[in-house]
Order: C-alpha cells, then sequence, then structure tokens
C-alpha cells in the first residue's frame, strides 16, 4: 500500500473505537480488580489485553501486509522481514488507568522502514486526540499543533512529579502517566522538556515521536541520536523530546547522567 494511500480516517476510527471500549471499562471501574504484575513493579488489567485484541483485529484489517509490534503480544521476528508495522501501546499509563486518573491514552503507530508514517493518541478520558501523518502537521481535536519556541533551558516547563535537585531551574507541570501524553504536551506547548535515561521501548513513544516531530519539536534518544524503529531489539536508551531551541542544551545537561548510566551496564 503505497504511502499515498494510507486510510488515516479509517486507523483514526479504529484506534478512537478502541480508546472509546477502553473508557467504558474505566468509567464503569470493572477492570480495577482484574489486574497483576507482568514483571514487579509494571502493572497490566484485562483490559489492556481487550484493547490490544480489538486494535491488532481493526488494524490488521485496514492493512494485512503489516507487521505487529505490541506491549501486550508476544514478539515474534516475524515482522523484521517487513516493510510496515503497527507499533501499538493499548494503554499507555496503565498505572493511571488503575487508579481512576485521566493520565493514560491509546498509542498506536504506523512505522515503515524505521520511520513513523501515521502517530495517533486517544486520550478519552481527557476528551483528546492527538493525530499526525508524515510531513502533514500534527493537531489535537483537529487544531494545528505547534512546538514552543523557548531558546533558554532554566525556566523549561517539565512534565514531573518533583524535580531533581539538579534540575531546580526548571519548572515542574502536569504529569501524566503516560510518556506518550507527556511528550504530546511538548507538542502542544504546555511542556518544552521531557527526558528519560532508562531502556524504553518502541511502542511507548512511537506515535508520539510524530506528533512532537510534525509540530516542530526535536526528538532524539538520550543521548542525542536519531530515533529508528522496527529494531530487531525494539527499544531505545532513554528519551529527549523538547522545544527545538533548548534541545542542544538539555542533551548537554543530560549526557553525564546517561553515560553514568550506560557505564553500570
Amino acid at each position: 500500500m503505497p504511502e499515498a494511500e494510507l486510510p488515516l480516517r479509517a486507523i483514526v476510527s479504529a484506534v478512537a473505537d478502541a480508546a472509546d471500549h477502553g473508557l467504558t471499562l474505566w468509567a464503569n471501574g470493572e477492570t480495577r480488580v482484574r489486574q497483576w504484575e507482568k514483571v514487579p513493579g509494571h502493572p497490566v488489567c484485562e483490559a489492556d489485553l481487550e484493547l490490544d485484541a480489538m486494535l491488532r483485529a481493526s488494524l490488521t484489517a485496514i492493512d494485512p501486509t503489516a507487521g505487529w509490534l505490541s506491549e501486550e503480544t508476544a514478539d515474534t521476528v516475524h515482522r523484521l522481514g517487513l516493510s510496515r508495522v503497527w507499533v501499538v501501546d493499548p494503554i499507555d499509563g496503565t498505572r493511571d488507568y488503575l487508579r481512576g486518573r485521566c493520565g493514560w491514552a491509546v498509542s498506536v503507530a504506523l512505522v515503515e522502514d524505521g520511520a513513523v508514517r501515521i502517530g495517533i493518541l486517544a486520550a478519552p478520558a481527557r476528551n483528546e486526540l492527538w493525530v499526525a501523518q508524515a510531513g502533514q502537521g500534527a493537531t489535537r481535536n483537529g487544531k494545528a499543533l505547534r512546538a514552543g519556541s523557548r531558546t533558554q533551558l532554566p525556566g523549561a516547563r517539565v512534565p514531573a512529579d518533583q524535580l531533581p535537585r539538579a534540575d531546580r531551574d526548571l519548572v515542574a507541570v502536569e504529569k501524566p502517566n503516560s510518556i506518550a501524553l507527556r511528550m504530546a504536551l511538548v507538542a502542544a506547548d504546555e511542556a518544552d522538556l521531557v527526558a528519560t535515561v532508562r531502556w524504553g521501548n518502541e511502542w511507548d513513544i512511537a506515535a508520539a515521536a510524530l506528533i512532537c516531530q510534525e509540530a516542530g519539536a526535536t526528538v532524539t534518544d538520550a543521548l542525542g541520536d536519531p530515533l529508528r524503529f522496527n529494531r530487531p531489539q525494539p527499544t531505545a536508551f532513554g528519551l529527549l523530546c523538547a522545544a527545538p531551541g533548548i534541545h542542544g542544551a538539555a542533551a548537554e545537561r543530560l549526557a553525564p547522567r546517561a553515560q553514568e548510566i550506560l557505564g553500570r551496564g
């Protein structure tokens, strides 16, 4: 399927339908007790699996030639031989979902030859639908997004519960549990910087990375290197998503911490 023929409307509709189903379960509290930990500190619930199955059925029907990479599906090498892959997190921000908080989203990306071509975040508890297509810009609820023009790192807005002592010159703002939504705040100029120095999964960031890039933000790994997707090991070392005018300064500040973490490994 050529890129020009990507059925964006159908993809958005499939993601929104899954998100609405997740919202119904969330609002009714039906999944709160049906939860467990995949590994210590990583909760999952029945809704994660229901939405995963729902998305796989609908998205595969839209593009049956694309592979599948999802947090809630066992990975296989099959996707590595395909140029197009769905990269999915059925519920990004499961902790907020289980706590009855609004900071969760359904995250879906369509990756082609290592680059994200379509990115969608549906956050129905926040009444938000974020959509981006490569080269076509990004929107939230149909309104075009533009990242901020900040050029000074001190005073930059960071989604955080509490800032480290070394970053007290920054400003903490709302922090959804979903890292994809935290990144999207940068795209909407409601935050200036999101950074991590730990290994993360492609499904956490793929859709939001395109949304941010199409809004004019700069998105790299923690070392400042470009992100590629559908890798054999679908992870990246950290994340640095920032307004373009402060990305370099943020990377410089982050570098010693990133190197320290890598040195421990």
